[in-house]
């Protein structure tokens, strides 16, 4: 998967739109106010599980291509590589997962 492609996946997604809120250089998807995906040139960061336990299932999978993001990685956010060891369908089904993961926290009347 490209960094194109995947920044395209993410905001085909309902109620999906691009943000710059750290730097122009480090896009992010976001679903309302709440990132999704922190969409990269190598990589994207993703809420992999509701806990750290359920996250770490990547990084048993995937140790080459899976690590645990910082600053936020305790709350179940991984970094998984682009063109790794890890297939385009499974990066699609972790980006569909953080997503419903990051919507099913956002108030009903401010979900898609």
């Amino acid at each position: 998967m490209t960094p194109e492609e995947l920044r395209e996946y993410c905001l085909a997604k309902p109620g999906a739109w691009s943000d710059n809120p750290f730097h122009e250089d480090h896009p992010v998807a976001k679903v309302h106010t709440k990132i999704f995906a922190f969409t990269g040139a190598a990589a994207v960061g993703l809420k992999c599980g509701g806990t750290r336990e359920e996250a770490d299932e990547w990084l048993l999978r995937y140790p080459d291509d899976a690590t645990v993001m910082a600053y936020i990685g305790r709350n179940g956010w991984n970094t998984l590589r682009l063109r790794g060891a890890i297939a385009d369908d499974e990066l699609r089904a972790a980006i569909d997962e953080s997503y419903d993961l990051v919507v099913s926290k956002i108030p009903k009347k401010h979900r898609p």
